[in-house]
Protein backbone atom coordinates (compact mmCIF):
# COMPACT_ATOMS: atom_id res chain seq x y z
CA UNK A 1 0.00 0.00 0.00
CA UNK A 2 1.21 3.27 -0.88
CA UNK A 3 0.42 6.76 -0.81
CA UNK A 4 -1.48 8.68 -3.64
CA UNK A 5 1.11 10.49 -5.88
CA UNK A 6 -1.61 12.97 -7.03
CA UNK A 7 -0.43 16.74 -7.19
CA UNK A 8 -2.35 17.80 -4.69
CA UNK A 9 -1.27 18.10 -1.10
CA UNK A 10 -1.07 14.55 0.12
CA UNK A 11 -2.02 14.82 4.16
CA UNK A 12 -1.58 10.70 4.49
CA UNK A 13 -3.45 11.46 7.92
CA UNK A 14 -5.40 8.53 8.31
CA UNK A 15 -6.63 7.57 11.60
CA UNK A 16 -5.57 8.95 14.85
CA UNK A 17 -2.21 7.39 16.08
CA UNK A 18 -2.77 5.35 19.12
CA UNK A 19 -1.23 6.11 22.00
CA UNK A 20 1.58 3.23 21.71
CA UNK A 21 3.37 6.25 20.08
CA UNK A 22 3.74 8.00 23.86
CA UNK A 23 6.99 7.47 25.84
CA UNK A 24 7.48 4.62 27.52
CA UNK A 25 5.90 2.53 24.93
CA UNK A 26 6.66 0.80 20.95
CA UNK A 27 6.14 3.76 18.07
CA UNK A 28 5.01 1.59 15.39
CA UNK A 29 7.17 3.25 12.13
CA UNK A 30 3.56 3.94 9.62
CA UNK A 31 5.36 6.79 7.96
CA UNK A 32 8.75 7.66 7.51
CA UNK A 33 10.46 10.57 5.75
CA UNK A 34 13.77 10.19 4.02
CA UNK A 35 16.32 12.84 3.02
CA UNK A 36 19.98 11.47 3.19
CA UNK A 37 23.06 13.26 0.93
CA UNK A 38 24.95 9.79 1.98
CA UNK A 39 22.97 6.97 0.30
CA UNK A 40 25.02 4.31 1.63
CA UNK A 41 22.59 1.40 2.87
CA UNK A 42 19.66 3.46 1.77
CA UNK A 43 18.42 0.87 -0.81
CA UNK A 44 18.09 -1.99 2.26
CA UNK A 45 16.65 0.41 4.70
CA UNK A 46 13.84 1.63 1.93
CA UNK A 47 13.27 -2.15 1.28
CA UNK A 48 13.03 -3.02 4.59
CA UNK A 49 10.95 -0.26 5.89
CA UNK A 50 8.18 -1.06 3.07
CA UNK A 51 8.22 -4.66 4.28
CA UNK A 52 7.44 -3.63 7.58
CA UNK A 53 4.55 -1.60 6.37
CA UNK A 54 6.08 2.01 6.35
CA UNK A 55 4.76 4.39 3.82
CA UNK A 56 8.12 6.43 2.51
CA UNK A 57 7.99 9.87 1.66
CA UNK A 58 11.12 11.34 0.21
CA UNK A 59 13.22 14.39 -1.80
CA UNK A 60 14.17 14.53 -5.01
CA UNK A 61 17.58 11.99 -5.25
CA UNK A 62 17.01 10.28 -2.11
CA UNK A 63 13.26 9.42 -3.44
CA UNK A 64 15.18 8.27 -6.88
CA UNK A 65 17.12 6.04 -5.26
CA UNK A 66 14.43 4.27 -3.47
CA UNK A 67 12.32 4.19 -6.34
CA UNK A 68 15.07 2.65 -8.47
CA UNK A 69 15.74 0.31 -5.23
CA UNK A 70 11.90 -0.91 -6.04
CA UNK A 71 9.76 0.66 -3.60
CA UNK A 72 7.17 2.82 -3.74
CA UNK A 73 7.91 6.88 -2.89
CA UNK A 74 5.99 10.16 -1.94
CA UNK A 75 7.94 13.12 -3.24
CA UNK A 76 8.21 15.52 -0.39
CA UNK A 77 6.66 18.61 -3.37
CA UNK A 78 3.63 16.09 -3.56
CA UNK A 79 3.04 16.25 0.17
CA UNK A 80 3.56 20.00 0.91
CA UNK A 81 2.03 21.03 -2.31
CA UNK A 82 5.08 23.30 -3.48
CA UNK A 83 7.73 22.25 -5.76
CA UNK A 84 11.55 22.05 -4.42
CA UNK A 85 12.69 25.88 -4.97
CA UNK A 86 16.00 27.62 -5.47
CA UNK A 87 18.31 24.83 -6.23
CA UNK A 88 16.85 23.00 -3.87
CA UNK A 89 17.45 25.23 -0.86
CA UNK A 90 13.85 25.03 -0.14
CA UNK A 91 12.57 21.72 0.30
CA UNK A 92 11.28 20.27 3.68
CA UNK A 93 10.60 23.69 5.06
CA UNK A 94 6.84 23.21 5.11
CA UNK A 95 3.86 23.00 7.93
CA UNK A 96 2.97 19.65 6.03
CA UNK A 97 6.52 18.13 7.02
CA UNK A 98 7.30 19.74 10.68
CA UNK A 99 3.95 19.45 11.84
CA UNK A 100 3.74 16.07 10.83
CA UNK A 101 6.98 15.60 12.97
CA UNK A 102 6.68 17.86 15.98
CA UNK A 103 2.60 16.46 16.62
CA UNK A 104 2.92 15.24 20.45
CA UNK A 105 0.24 11.75 19.99
CA UNK A 106 -0.60 12.19 23.71
CA UNK A 107 -2.18 15.89 23.05
CA UNK A 108 -5.62 15.97 21.85
CA UNK A 109 -5.17 19.69 20.17
CA UNK A 110 -2.16 18.53 18.59
CA UNK A 111 -3.93 15.66 16.71
CA UNK A 112 -6.76 17.75 16.17
CA UNK A 113 -4.74 20.05 14.58
CA UNK A 114 -3.30 17.37 12.14
CA UNK A 115 -6.86 16.68 11.10
CA UNK A 116 -7.92 20.07 10.81
CA UNK A 117 -5.13 20.72 8.33
CA UNK A 118 -4.91 17.20 6.37
CA UNK A 119 -1.30 16.37 7.78
CA UNK A 120 0.06 13.30 8.04
CA UNK A 121 1.99 12.03 11.39
CA UNK A 122 5.40 10.96 10.60
CA UNK A 123 6.85 8.63 12.83
CA UNK A 124 10.54 8.28 11.70
CA UNK A 125 12.87 10.64 10.16
CA UNK A 126 16.38 9.35 8.03
CA UNK A 127 18.09 12.65 7.86
CA UNK A 128 22.39 12.99 6.98
CA UNK A 129 23.60 15.89 6.31
CA UNK A 130 25.47 17.39 3.20
CA UNK A 131 29.54 17.22 3.87
CA UNK A 132 30.04 20.44 4.95
CA UNK A 133 33.59 19.83 7.16
CA UNK A 134 34.97 17.54 4.29
CA UNK A 135 33.97 20.31 1.67
CA UNK A 136 36.38 22.86 3.59
CA UNK A 137 39.08 20.49 4.79
CA UNK A 138 41.86 21.07 3.02
CA UNK A 139 43.00 18.52 -0.09
CA UNK A 140 46.04 16.77 0.26
CA UNK A 141 47.48 19.17 -2.71
CA UNK A 142 46.44 21.82 0.12
CA UNK A 143 43.88 23.44 -2.09
CA UNK A 144 40.66 24.29 -0.27
CA UNK A 145 36.90 25.33 -1.07
CA UNK A 146 36.25 28.71 -2.00
CA UNK A 147 33.35 30.36 0.13
CA UNK A 148 30.42 30.48 -2.21
CA UNK A 149 31.23 26.20 -2.39
CA UNK A 150 31.74 26.19 1.48
CA UNK A 151 28.22 28.27 1.95
CA UNK A 152 26.45 25.82 -0.46
CA UNK A 153 26.93 22.84 2.08
CA UNK A 154 25.62 24.46 4.30
CA UNK A 155 22.58 22.43 5.27
CA UNK A 156 19.27 24.15 6.79
CA UNK A 157 16.48 21.89 6.49
CA UNK A 158 18.09 19.14 7.51
CA UNK A 159 19.31 20.31 10.43
CA UNK A 160 15.73 21.03 11.29
CA UNK A 161 14.27 18.21 10.27
CA UNK A 162 16.64 16.12 13.00
CA UNK A 163 16.39 18.77 15.93
CA UNK A 164 12.68 18.70 15.17
CA UNK A 165 12.58 14.80 15.35
CA UNK A 166 14.52 14.44 18.69
CA UNK A 167 13.12 17.38 20.17
CA UNK A 168 9.97 14.62 20.12
CA UNK A 169 11.77 11.88 20.16
CA UNK A 170 8.66 10.44 22.64
CA UNK A 171 6.88 9.85 19.08
CA UNK A 172 9.27 9.90 16.68
CA UNK A 173 12.46 8.10 15.55
CA UNK A 174 15.26 9.53 14.06
CA UNK A 175 18.82 8.21 11.98
CA UNK A 176 21.20 9.93 11.09
CA UNK A 177 23.69 7.51 10.91
CA UNK A 178 23.54 4.35 7.94
CA UNK A 179 25.17 2.83 10.70
CA UNK A 180 22.06 2.32 12.72
CA UNK A 181 20.14 1.92 9.89
CA UNK A 182 20.48 -2.04 10.22
CA UNK A 183 19.59 -2.20 14.03
CA UNK A 184 16.43 -0.56 13.71
CA UNK A 185 15.36 -2.18 11.00
CA UNK A 186 15.69 -5.12 13.07
CA UNK A 187 14.03 -3.97 16.35
CA UNK A 188 10.66 -2.97 14.04
CA UNK A 189 10.59 -6.54 12.83
CA UNK A 190 11.11 -7.68 16.69
CA UNK A 191 8.97 -5.00 18.47
CA UNK A 192 6.55 -3.85 15.65
CA UNK A 193 7.63 -0.48 16.15
CA UNK A 194 10.72 1.69 17.77
CA UNK A 195 11.02 1.15 21.97
CA UNK A 196 11.27 4.17 23.45
CA UNK A 197 14.54 3.44 25.60
CA UNK A 198 16.37 3.49 21.63
CA UNK A 199 14.13 6.73 20.79
CA UNK A 200 15.96 8.21 23.20
CA UNK A 201 19.56 6.93 22.33
CA UNK A 202 18.71 7.77 18.97
CA UNK A 203 18.03 11.58 19.86
CA UNK A 204 20.59 11.69 21.68
CA UNK A 205 22.90 10.87 18.92
CA UNK A 206 20.72 12.95 16.85
CA UNK A 207 21.66 16.13 18.83
CA UNK A 208 25.20 14.88 18.88
CA UNK A 209 24.96 15.42 15.34
CA UNK A 210 23.75 18.21 14.68
CA UNK A 211 25.73 20.30 17.27
CA UNK A 212 28.96 18.47 15.89
CA UNK A 213 27.86 20.13 12.12
CA UNK A 214 27.09 23.58 13.72
CA UNK A 215 30.49 23.54 15.39
CA UNK A 216 32.29 22.96 12.18
CA UNK A 217 30.18 25.68 10.20
CA UNK A 218 31.47 28.03 12.97
CA UNK A 219 34.67 27.15 13.34
CA UNK A 220 34.99 27.60 9.62
CA UNK A 221 33.30 31.29 10.15
CA UNK A 222 36.00 31.94 12.68
CA UNK A 223 38.69 30.83 10.44
CA UNK A 224 41.05 33.84 10.61
CA UNK A 225 40.87 34.58 15.09
CA UNK A 226 43.46 32.17 16.27
CA UNK A 227 41.52 32.10 19.80
CA UNK A 228 37.34 33.00 19.02
CA UNK A 229 34.97 33.52 21.97
CA UNK A 230 34.04 30.17 21.77
CA UNK A 231 35.79 26.84 21.41
CA UNK A 232 33.98 24.29 20.15
CA UNK A 233 36.66 20.77 18.86
CA UNK A 234 34.61 18.00 18.01
CA UNK A 235 35.64 14.69 18.81
CA UNK A 236 33.78 11.09 17.91
CA UNK A 237 34.88 8.15 20.01
CA UNK A 238 37.32 5.82 18.61
CA UNK A 239 37.58 3.01 21.45
CA UNK A 240 36.37 2.36 24.72
CA UNK A 241 39.59 1.67 26.53
CA UNK A 242 40.01 -1.12 29.54
CA UNK A 243 40.70 2.01 32.08
CA UNK A 244 42.51 5.37 32.44
CA UNK A 245 45.72 5.81 33.87
CA UNK A 246 44.66 3.46 36.64
CA UNK A 247 42.54 0.65 36.53
CA UNK A 248 40.08 2.40 38.93
CA UNK A 249 39.63 4.92 36.83
CA UNK A 250 37.14 4.96 33.42
CA UNK A 251 38.58 5.96 30.25
CA UNK A 252 37.73 5.87 25.97
CA UNK A 253 39.86 7.61 23.64
CA UNK A 254 38.20 10.65 21.55
CA UNK A 255 39.65 11.14 17.85
CA UNK A 256 39.29 14.21 16.35
CA UNK A 257 36.53 14.61 13.21
CA UNK A 258 37.80 15.73 10.01
CA UNK A 259 41.63 15.59 11.55
CA UNK A 260 42.24 12.19 10.80
CA UNK A 261 46.12 12.21 11.53
CA UNK A 262 48.89 11.13 14.09
CA UNK A 263 47.10 8.66 16.10
CA UNK A 264 43.82 9.64 15.34
CA UNK A 265 45.04 7.82 11.68
CA UNK A 266 46.62 5.10 13.38
CA UNK A 267 45.76 1.83 12.05
CA UNK A 268 46.56 -1.29 14.41
CA UNK A 269 48.18 -4.59 12.75
CA UNK A 270 47.72 -6.81 15.90
CA UNK A 271 48.54 -6.76 19.45
CA UNK A 272 46.29 -6.21 22.45
CA UNK A 273 43.80 -3.96 22.85
CA UNK A 274 45.44 -0.31 23.34
CA UNK A 275 45.54 1.42 26.69
CA UNK A 276 45.07 4.95 27.76
CA UNK A 277 48.85 5.06 28.93
CA UNK A 278 49.85 3.38 25.72
CA UNK A 279 48.25 5.75 23.44
CA UNK A 280 49.98 8.39 25.44
CA UNK A 281 53.33 7.28 24.62
CA UNK A 282 52.45 6.93 21.72
CA UNK A 283 51.63 10.19 21.16
CA UNK A 284 54.66 11.54 22.54
CA UNK A 285 57.41 8.96 21.00
CA UNK A 286 55.89 10.09 17.81
CA UNK A 287 56.48 13.19 18.22
CA UNK A 288 59.52 12.92 18.67
CA UNK A 289 60.83 10.90 15.87
CA UNK A 290 58.85 12.87 13.59
CA UNK A 291 60.36 16.61 14.73
CA UNK A 292 63.96 14.77 12.77
CA UNK A 293 64.29 14.29 9.12
CA UNK A 294 66.81 11.59 9.46
CA UNK A 295 66.05 7.91 10.05
CA UNK A 296 64.92 8.00 13.71
CA UNK A 297 64.49 5.65 16.75
CA UNK A 298 62.83 6.56 20.01
CA UNK A 299 61.74 4.82 22.84
CA UNK A 300 60.00 6.26 25.17
CA UNK A 301 58.61 5.41 28.94
CA UNK A 302 56.03 7.63 31.07
CA UNK A 303 56.34 10.21 27.78
CA UNK A 304 60.09 11.10 28.02
CA UNK A 305 62.50 9.19 25.77
CA UNK A 306 64.46 6.37 27.50
CA UNK A 307 66.46 7.03 24.35
CA UNK A 308 66.71 8.73 21.06
CA UNK A 309 69.01 8.34 18.29
CA UNK A 310 69.19 9.09 14.25
CA UNK A 311 71.78 7.18 12.15
CA UNK A 312 72.15 6.29 8.49
CA UNK A 313 69.32 3.63 8.74
CA UNK A 314 66.64 2.56 11.42
CA UNK A 315 68.71 -0.26 12.25
CA UNK A 316 71.75 1.41 12.80
CA UNK A 317 69.89 3.83 15.33
CA UNK A 318 67.82 1.35 17.33
CA UNK A 319 70.91 0.29 19.39
CA UNK A 320 72.01 3.78 20.26
CA UNK A 321 68.89 4.56 21.20
CA UNK A 322 68.04 1.19 23.49
CA UNK A 323 71.80 1.94 25.07
CA UNK A 324 70.64 5.22 26.44
CA UNK A 325 68.47 3.43 28.85
CA UNK A 326 68.50 -0.14 28.42
CA UNK A 327 66.63 -0.76 31.86
CA UNK A 328 63.63 2.05 31.39
CA UNK A 329 63.08 0.73 28.04
CA UNK A 330 61.89 -2.33 29.21
CA UNK A 331 58.19 -2.11 28.39
CA UNK A 332 58.55 0.91 26.48
CA UNK A 333 57.28 2.68 23.60
CA UNK A 334 59.20 2.41 20.22
CA UNK A 335 58.40 4.64 17.42
CA UNK A 336 60.51 5.42 13.81
CA UNK A 337 59.87 7.56 11.35
CA UNK A 338 60.59 5.66 8.21
CA UNK A 339 58.48 2.27 7.51
CA UNK A 340 60.22 -0.21 9.64
CA UNK A 341 62.39 -2.90 8.11
CA UNK A 342 62.89 -6.41 9.23
CA UNK A 343 66.53 -5.80 10.50
CA UNK A 344 65.08 -3.18 12.92
CA UNK A 345 62.05 -5.15 13.80
CA UNK A 346 64.60 -8.25 14.93
CA UNK A 347 66.58 -6.09 17.59
CA UNK A 348 63.01 -4.77 18.64
CA UNK A 349 61.34 -7.93 19.52
CA UNK A 350 64.51 -8.64 21.09
CA UNK A 351 63.31 -6.33 24.23
CA UNK A 352 60.09 -6.73 26.35
CA UNK A 353 58.15 -3.80 23.77
CA UNK A 354 54.25 -2.24 24.36
CA UNK A 355 54.07 -0.79 21.09
CA UNK A 356 55.61 0.03 17.87
CA UNK A 357 54.52 2.92 16.17
CA UNK A 358 55.71 3.59 12.33
CA UNK A 359 54.21 5.46 9.36
CA UNK A 360 55.09 2.05 7.13
CA UNK A 361 55.71 -1.16 8.07
CA UNK A 362 57.80 -3.86 5.38
CA UNK A 363 56.03 -6.71 4.76
CA UNK A 364 58.86 -8.85 6.33
CA UNK A 365 58.78 -6.96 9.37
CA UNK A 366 55.33 -7.76 9.99
CA UNK A 367 55.60 -11.53 10.01
CA UNK A 368 59.02 -10.94 12.53
CA UNK A 369 56.71 -8.53 14.57
CA UNK A 370 53.85 -11.40 14.55
CA UNK A 371 56.06 -13.39 16.70
CA UNK A 372 55.11 -11.48 19.58
CA UNK A 373 51.86 -11.85 19.34
CA UNK A 374 50.66 -9.71 22.36
CA UNK A 375 52.92 -6.64 21.19
CA UNK A 376 50.84 -3.74 19.89
CA UNK A 377 51.92 -2.52 16.19
CA UNK A 378 50.79 0.69 14.77
CA UNK A 379 50.23 2.47 11.78
CA UNK A 380 50.30 6.16 10.86
CA UNK A 381 48.43 6.84 8.01
CA UNK A 382 48.79 10.20 7.73
CA UNK A 383 51.76 11.94 9.63
CA UNK A 384 51.57 15.58 8.75
CA UNK A 385 49.64 17.52 11.19
CA UNK A 386 46.81 20.37 10.55
CA UNK A 387 48.14 23.55 9.46
CA UNK A 388 47.61 24.86 12.94
CA UNK A 389 47.86 21.80 15.67
CA UNK A 390 46.48 23.07 18.49
CA UNK A 391 47.08 21.16 22.35
CA UNK A 392 44.31 20.45 24.29
CA UNK A 393 44.80 20.30 28.29
CA UNK A 394 41.44 19.71 30.66
CA UNK A 395 41.93 21.92 34.09
CA UNK A 396 39.14 22.04 36.56
CA UNK A 397 35.96 24.00 35.17
CA UNK A 398 37.84 24.25 32.04
CA UNK A 399 40.00 23.78 29.18
CA UNK A 400 43.52 25.14 28.39
CA UNK A 401 43.97 25.56 24.06
CA UNK A 402 47.44 26.79 22.93
CA UNK A 403 49.57 26.34 19.29
CA UNK A 404 51.11 23.23 19.81
CA UNK A 405 55.08 23.13 20.19
CA UNK A 406 55.59 22.83 16.35
CA UNK A 407 57.43 26.22 15.12
CA UNK A 408 60.36 25.32 13.28
CA UNK A 409 63.64 26.12 14.85
CA UNK A 410 65.55 29.31 14.13
CA UNK A 411 69.07 28.51 14.13
CA UNK A 412 70.54 31.34 12.58
CA UNK A 413 69.12 33.15 15.55
CA UNK A 414 70.84 31.41 17.58
CA UNK A 415 73.64 33.51 19.62
CA UNK A 416 76.72 32.67 21.35
CA UNK A 417 77.40 34.19 24.22
CA UNK A 418 81.09 32.23 25.23
CA UNK A 419 84.89 33.23 24.11
CA UNK A 420 84.58 29.45 22.60
CA UNK A 421 82.46 28.85 19.36
CA UNK A 422 81.15 25.19 18.65
CA UNK A 423 82.35 23.64 15.18
CA UNK A 424 79.99 22.12 12.89
CA UNK A 425 80.13 18.87 14.43
CA UNK A 426 79.42 20.22 17.34
CA UNK A 427 76.58 22.38 16.11
CA UNK A 428 74.94 19.27 14.55
CA UNK A 429 75.14 17.65 18.50
CA UNK A 430 73.47 20.44 19.97
CA UNK A 431 71.18 20.44 17.78
CA UNK A 432 69.98 17.17 18.24
CA UNK A 433 70.27 17.68 21.60
CA UNK A 434 67.87 20.96 21.69
CA UNK A 435 65.12 18.71 19.56
CA UNK A 436 65.44 15.84 21.75
CA UNK A 437 64.98 18.24 24.86
CA UNK A 438 62.18 20.23 23.67
CA UNK A 439 60.38 16.40 24.24
CA UNK A 440 60.95 16.06 27.80
CA UNK A 441 59.41 16.80 30.79
CA UNK A 442 60.17 19.97 32.61
CA UNK A 443 62.74 20.90 34.25
CA UNK A 444 64.57 19.06 31.05
CA UNK A 445 68.35 18.36 30.72
CA UNK A 446 69.56 16.13 28.04
CA UNK A 447 73.17 14.68 27.37
CA UNK A 448 73.85 13.45 23.91
CA UNK A 449 76.64 11.97 21.86
CA UNK A 450 77.49 10.96 18.55
CA UNK A 451 73.37 11.99 18.32
CA UNK A 452 72.15 9.79 20.60
CA UNK A 453 70.76 10.37 24.13
CA UNK A 454 72.91 9.46 26.91
CA UNK A 455 71.59 10.78 30.14
CA UNK A 456 68.15 12.58 30.47
CA UNK A 457 66.44 14.45 33.42
CA UNK A 458 63.10 14.83 33.68
CA UNK A 459 60.34 16.32 36.03
CA UNK A 460 62.41 17.14 38.75
CA UNK A 461 61.39 20.42 40.81
CA UNK A 462 64.71 22.48 40.46
CA UNK A 463 66.89 22.45 37.42
CA UNK A 464 70.18 21.54 39.05
CA UNK A 465 68.78 17.98 39.96
CA UNK A 466 67.86 17.22 36.32
CA UNK A 467 71.66 17.88 35.81
CA UNK A 468 72.79 15.74 38.71
CA UNK A 469 70.34 13.17 37.11
CA UNK A 470 71.28 13.01 33.41
CA UNK A 471 74.72 12.87 34.55
CA UNK A 472 74.02 9.96 36.90
CA UNK A 473 71.73 8.52 33.86
CA UNK A 474 75.25 8.60 31.39
CA UNK A 475 76.97 6.21 33.46
CA UNK A 476 80.21 8.54 32.41
CA UNK A 477 79.15 9.06 28.82
CA UNK A 478 78.68 12.22 29.43
CA UNK A 479 82.06 13.55 28.62
CA UNK A 480 82.66 14.20 25.78
CA UNK A 481 78.68 14.76 25.50
CA UNK A 482 76.80 18.21 24.76
CA UNK A 483 73.63 19.35 27.07
CA UNK A 484 70.38 20.53 26.33
CA UNK A 485 68.55 22.64 28.78
CA UNK A 486 64.46 23.83 28.23
CA UNK A 487 64.94 26.50 29.90
CA UNK A 488 67.46 29.17 31.17
CA UNK A 489 69.75 28.24 34.07
CA UNK A 490 69.17 30.46 36.95
CA UNK A 491 72.29 29.77 38.82
CA UNK A 492 75.80 28.12 37.53
CA UNK A 493 75.25 25.40 39.89
CA UNK A 494 73.69 23.29 37.20
CA UNK A 495 76.14 24.25 34.43
CA UNK A 496 79.38 23.52 36.89
CA UNK A 497 78.01 20.07 37.67
CA UNK A 498 78.05 19.28 33.78
CA UNK A 499 81.11 20.82 33.31
CA UNK A 500 83.23 18.71 36.31
CA UNK A 501 81.48 15.66 34.68
CA UNK A 502 83.20 16.56 31.10
CA UNK A 503 80.73 17.97 29.14
CA UNK A 504 81.78 19.56 25.84
CA UNK A 505 79.28 21.92 24.97
CA UNK A 506 75.59 23.60 26.29
CA UNK A 507 72.49 24.84 24.65
CA UNK A 508 69.87 26.61 26.26
CA UNK A 509 67.28 29.50 25.76
CA UNK A 510 69.32 32.30 27.86
CA UNK A 511 67.47 35.15 29.50
CA UNK A 512 68.54 34.69 32.97
CA UNK A 513 69.51 37.51 35.07
CA UNK A 514 72.64 35.57 36.22
CA UNK A 515 73.35 34.74 32.09
CA UNK A 516 76.81 36.19 32.83
CA UNK A 517 77.51 33.87 35.76
CA UNK A 518 76.41 31.09 33.78
CA UNK A 519 78.95 32.13 30.50
CA UNK A 520 81.86 32.70 33.23
CA UNK A 521 81.29 29.32 33.98
CA UNK A 522 81.78 28.29 30.56
CA UNK A 523 84.63 30.53 29.86
CA UNK A 524 86.71 29.16 32.98
CA UNK A 525 86.40 25.82 30.74
CA UNK A 526 87.02 26.74 27.61
CA UNK A 527 83.42 25.21 26.57
CA UNK A 528 80.85 26.75 24.00
CA UNK A 529 77.26 27.05 24.77
CA UNK A 530 74.33 28.46 22.47
CA UNK A 531 71.98 30.79 23.55
CA UNK A 532 68.19 30.00 20.91
CA UNK A 533 66.24 32.50 23.01
CA UNK A 534 63.42 29.89 23.01
CA UNK A 535 62.36 28.01 25.70
CA UNK A 536 60.52 24.26 25.29
CA UNK A 537 59.04 23.89 28.79
CA UNK A 538 56.58 20.75 28.56
CA UNK A 539 54.32 20.07 31.50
Amino acid sequence: MTESHSTSPDTGAGPRPAPSGMAGGVTPVRRALISVYDKKGLADLARGLVQAGALLVSTGSTAAVIRDAGPEVTEVSEVTGFPEMMEGRVKTLHPAIHAGILADRGKDTHLAALVEHGIGPIDLVVVNLYPFRETVTPHPDGSVAGPAEAVEMIDIGGPTMVRAAAKNHANVAVLVDPGDYAPLLEEVRTHHGVTAATRERLAARAFAHTAAYDADIAAWFSRGEPFPERFGPVHRKALDLRYGENPHQAAAWYAERGQSWGLGSARQHQGKPLSYNNLLDADAAWGMVSDLDEPCVAIVKHSNPAGMAVAATLAEAYSPALAGDPVSAFGGIVAVNRPLDAATARQIIEVFTEVVVAPGFEAEALEVLGAKANLRVLEIARPRPPLRPRTLRSVSGGLLVADADTAPEAPDEWTVPTAAKPDESTLAELRFAWIVAKHVKSNAIVLTRDRAAVGVGAGQMSRVDSVRLAVSKSGGRCRRAVLASDAFFPFRDGPDIALEAGVAAIIQPGGSVRDAEVVAACDERGVPMVFTGRRHFRH
